[in-house]
């Protein structure tokens, strides 16, 4: 009797939440796991479907289709990386423990110790009662990098989950559609590039451009398509020539047509402020070979055929990246002065460029998994190890997102060993890759045998030699110009502790000091009394309190009005002046658009720097003498400020939205006639005031303009609607806001 396709036995009694059209997409991601791993026991899988099943029957998603198809598919992704059993069944039941009444000690009980552990580390927390969402995100953050030292399966199922989540976005309202992709191109895109899984990260950073910037997203896939249909049979030639290359040479190879990502395009426009057409690896071939030998000798033969572009020959296969990608990669001038970009490599080094840490786990082999001491693993456990001393949330995710840079330096000891660093890493960042103490008695830098000031950019092949001193400390004006993370929260956790004695200190004299003056004897107050106050300001030390004080966060009086109630009165909040009739915001000292939560009679200022408007994220940061100091979050000197986490405090926007906000916009065009006038237009239509405007052409680009104007604004929304339609005009490049 011939064996009947199991995608073709669909039960008559299905079980609870399970529809014929789901139950035949699990059976589909059976067939596809048994034909990899024939002999398997697959019960787990069922099980583990039929579970979830159950306990998402009355949930749905916002398409309107049951909920178990998110994970089935979410496993279908996995599947196709060739993960392990363990792997897909935390996929399916990534879920139950965040939305369904099913409990940790169940899933350890049916499914093992192995799947529990996977899919509590998945698992968000949404169920602890955090102040804010930013806080949420990082301590979800926080505990899911916990887990992914313990099991790395746990962020592969985390992001293949945020793919499905991608790939289904189009039913979201907008606003979610913004934050989720904004959230997916800050840190899940980077998470999958540092384990190396390319094919997954360019999946992930298209779809949240498509929902960031539509407008734009549309216009660079069009303009890639029209690129690639104009080229295809040259793309085509030159495949043919190549493969007949190498086949006379007796090199076994497959050659490839490769077309630029929409992100990565947009990417290489907007940062070098070109066009379409002066993007010369837009098209490119991809040779794949069987050995390292032949991807050298592949390179010859490119460029015996046509002339290499200086500069853009790179050999990652003597030094792979960080994430273990290997590939060598050349431009070259082909047929025509058509530019494009080669790159080379076996199959094993695609199979890793694809996957990533994900390649390790091997249908046919077994359960596999990346090793110990994997260089990828080894990135993760030293992440983890430092941001244990990152509690401020903010300060946690900021300081991730720096790490999570591709990096791009590799650099040299004086003895040969490799140190890789990011763009722009200065010698104090080697000097802390090295080692701690290396980084802490830091006093000067050779590089290349010359002396350089410690804020000297490393480049590519440069050999590094760290000046000590023993007995020196970190400068704080390191802080302005450190790149890694690493050294960041080492030089932080020196001056934390310095700056914290001084404000303790400081703190304690300005009580005693007020304290003479208000008649209050402090030695009458017992400790439990100080430590009671000290609670109602939501610390839990007396010298965390007197720290606040050292800081300004809050007044000796206050704190001693609560201490001798009847000897001391509280102060008393200075009245806020007459709202201002013009719009405009006031030109005091106070900035009344912006008020400190829970405390109304503190002094604020918007920052000149990066000059928050309305809507955007705030934060404020305590200076002394001048009140507190209100910054956009994304503002690039909030990471250099933040190092002192006591000096940080909660700002929110006032009510009342009258005011407006200046803004300097700079827009980069094509130099033609009318451009100017139609910009102005969506100025008028938006009813927008122009403060000044100033056209000229490009001194560095041919045939280009600039546009610089500054414009007053409501608000973050109409900031962005304005850009938005301003992006649209024919000839427009790119739009920035400079601070």
């Amino acid at each position: 009797m011939d064996e009947v396709p199991t995608s073709e036995i669909i039960p008559a009694l299905l079980p609870p939440g399970v529809s014929p059209a789901l139950e035949r997409r699990f059976v589909e991601l059976e067939d596809f796991v048994h034909s990899r791993r024939p002999k398997e026991d697959l019960r787990i899988l069922r099980n583990a479907f039929e579970f979830g099943a159950d306990r998402h029957s009355r949930q749905r998603r916002m398409s309107g289709e049951l909920y178990m198809f998110h994970p089935v598919e979410v496993a279908m992704i996995l599947a196709g990386m060739q993960m392990d059993l363990a792997c897909l069944s935390t996929a399916l039941l990534h879920d139950v423990l965040e939305d369904t009444d099913a409990t940790f000690e169940e899933i350890r009980r049916l499914f093992g110790e192995e799947v529990a552990r996977c899919v509590n580390g998945v698992t968000k927390l949404s169920k602890i009662n955090l102040a804010s969402r930013e806080d949420r995100q990082a301590e979800s953050v926080r505990k899911m990098l916990l887990a992914m030292v313990e099991d790395i399966r746990v962020i592969v199922v985390k992001l293949a989950d945020r793919l499905h989540n991608m790939r289904t976005l189009g039913s979201m309202p907008r606003d979610k559609q913004e934050r989720i992709s904004s959230e997916t191109i800050e840190l899940y895109a980077p998470i999958a590039h540092r384990l190396g899984m390319g094919k997954l990260r360019s999946e992930l950073e298209d779809l949240a451009f498509r929902y960031l910037d539509p407008a734009a997203f549309e216009e660079v896939k069009s303009a890639i398509e029209t690129k690639r249909q104009a080229s295809e049979q040259v793309l085509e030639a030159i495949r043919n020539t190549v493969q007949k290359k190498l086949s006379a040479e007796g090199i076994p190879a497959r050659v490839e047509g490769r077309v630029k990502r929409p992100w990565s395009v947009y990417q290489k426009l907007f940062k070098q402020k070109i066009t379409i057409d002066e993007v010369y690896d837009l098209l490119g071939i991809r040779i794949i070979t069987d050995s390292v030998r032949n991807c050298y000798a592949a390179l010859g033969e490119i460029h015996n055929e046509w002339h290499p572009i200086p500069g853009r020959i790179k050999d990652f296969i003597a030094i792979p990246r960080p994430n273990l990608y290997q590939s060598l990669h050349t431009s070259v001038m082909g047929p025509g002065g058509v530019a494009f970009e080669v790159q080379i490599r076996t199959e094993e080094m695609h199979r890793v460029a694809e996957d990533g840490i994900a390649a390790h786990w091997k249908y046919k082999e077994g359960k596999k998994g990346p090793g110990e001491d994997d260089q990828r693993v080894k990135w993760l456990r030293q992440l983890v190890e430092w941001q244990k001393e990152t509690r401020d949330p903010a300060e946690f995710m900021s300081s991730l997102k720096v790490d999570l840079y591709p990096e791009e330096v590799y650099c040299f000891t004086p003895k040969g060993r490799i140190v890789v660093l990011p763009r722009d890493a200065t010698p104090v960042d080697f000097a802390y890759a090295i080692h701690t103490d290396v980084g802490h008695c830091c006093t000067g830098s050779k590089v290349n045998g010359r002396m350089v000031p410690l804020k000297h950019h490393l480049r590519n092949g440069d050999i590094v030699e760290i000046i000590t001193q023993k007995g020196s400390s970190p400068s704080r004006d390191w802080m302005a110009f450190v790149k890694t993370a690493r050294a960041r929260n080492k030089i932080r956790h020196v001056i934390n502790a310095t700056e914290r004695e001084k404000a303790v200190d400081l703190g304690q004299k300005l009580m005693e000091r007020d304290a003479r003056r208000l008649g209050v004897s402090l030695s009458r107050i017992t400790r439990q009394q100080m430590e009671k106050v000290a609670a109602d300001y939501g610390v839990s030390k007396i010298e965390d309190l007197y720290a606040a004080l050292g800081w300004g966060k809050y007044s000796a009086r206050q704190v001693l009005s609560k201490l001798a109630p009847g000897i001391v009165e509280p102060e008393a909040p200075a009245a806020p002046p007459a709202s201002p009739t013009d719009g405009r915001v006031p030109a005091d000292d106070k900035d009344y658009v912006i008020q400190v939560k829970g405390i109304d009679d503190l002094l604020t200022y918007r920052a000149r720097c990066c000059n928050p408007i309305r809507g955007e994220p705030i934060v404020g940061y305590i200076t002394r003498g001048k009140g507190v100091a209100v910054h956009s979050r994304t503002c690039p000197n909030v990471q250099n400020l933040m190092y002192e986490a006591e000096r940080r405090i909660e700002v929110e926007w006032a009510k009342g939205p009258g005011e407006s906000f200046n803004v300097r916009l700079v827009v980069h065009s094509d130099d033609r006639t009318g451009l100017l006038n139609q910009l102005t237009q969506i100025l008028f239509g938006e009813e927008v005031n122009i403060r000044s405007v100033e056209a000229r052409a490009d001194e560095k680009l041919l045939d280009a303009a600039v546009v610089e104007m500054t414009v007053e604004v409501r608000d973050k929304k109409q900031l962005e609607r304005l850009v938005s339609t301003m992006r649209r005009v024919p000839g427009v490049r790119d739009i920035e806001r400079v601070h």
